[in-house]
């Protein structure tokens, strides 16, 4: 079984004298603190929140653009040399190995229908190699961070994977995406997977379903539809944690792969095993 490997190394300083560490998650709760207020003030109010679609059912507000400049601007602030590529206004390269990877608003859909699971993702990449990863939930104020080779932290205490033995003792974390077939193979999965499980849950957050992933709260999350937005920071946290992230085939993950499964060693394996069969596992 392949696996993430996650270097060590020693990133550079802002200008500012803060730690990438540290701008990362200045950044997460200047974003965090926009999307909170709006959301708060939403309630209730018809059309306070402006919705466009991006597909079907692939939205985007407003407040993931406001978001999105908020974490830029701190990024920009304390790292100007590096890159930066952001869900919803692309992709600036700088001659800098070192890349931040954005997502404004991973859950837009809850959001934007007063479900408050939700969260500012971010990433450090350097070259290829995700080293940092902050995930930030506004609404419980939980910030779950990681940096290469000093371990995850959810608001500065240590936390690791879920240890289980068997696959019947565990709530596994899934989401549908926006391809209509592969939601349907999916359930398929979990129709010929069940009762061999406690429970699943749909997230609505892939950035947040890994994060759980890392914090011991799911024992295993798996998407078939992502961006390296949606799971950069994941990458980090899972692995610092403890964990094991692979392709739906088992090879070693990237930050553009587009299937990844995390979880805790044992689970993983038991979960591969389990499902090696199905039409499911067979997405790229």
């Amino acid at each position: 079984m392949s696996e993430l490997h996650i270097r060590g190394t020693s990133l550079p300083l802002g200008t500012g004298g803060l730690t990438a560490l540290e701008t990362a998650e200045e950044a997460a709760r200047a974003a965090g603190r926009i999307i909170r207020e709006r959301f708060d003030a939403s309630i209730g109010t018809a059309g306070l929140i402006e919705v466009s679609f991006k597909g079907r059912n692939n939205i985007v507000t407003d407040v993931d653009h406001a978001a999105e400049e908020a974490v830029i601007a701190v990024l920009r602030r304390e790292y100007p040399q590096h890159g930066i590529w952001a869900e919803e206004s692309g992709r600036f390269q700088r001659e800098s190995s070192f890349t931040w990877i954005i997502d404004p608003l991973d859950g837009t859909r809850n959001f934007a229908s007063g479900i408050p699971h939700f969260a500012v993702s971010l990433a450090l990449v350097d070259g290829d190699t995700p080293v940092l990863g902050c995930t930030y939930d506004p609404m419980r104020d939980e910030l779950f961070s990681a940096e290469a080779g000093r371990g995850t932290h959810v608001n500065g205490e240590r936390v690791l994977v879920a240890q289980a033995e068997a696959l019947e003792q565990c709530i596994l974390g899934f989401d549908l995406g926006y391809v209509d077939d592969k939601a349907v193979w999916l359930m398929d999965m979990l129709r010929g997977l069940w009762p061999n499980m406690q429970a699943f849950r749909i997230v609505g957050s892939a950035a947040l379903g890994y994060a759980y992933v890392a914090a011991g709260r799911f024992h295993l999350y798996a998407h078939h539809h992502l961006q390296p937005w949606d799971v950069a920071a994941g990458l980090v946290l899972s692995a610092e944690a403890g964990g094991v992230a692979t392709t739906l085939q088992g090879a070693e993950p990237r930050v553009e792969s587009t299937a990844i499964v995390a979880a805790s060693p044992a689970i993983h394996a038991k979960f591969m095993a389990a499902t090696s069969e199905t039409h499911w596992r067979s997405i790229l």
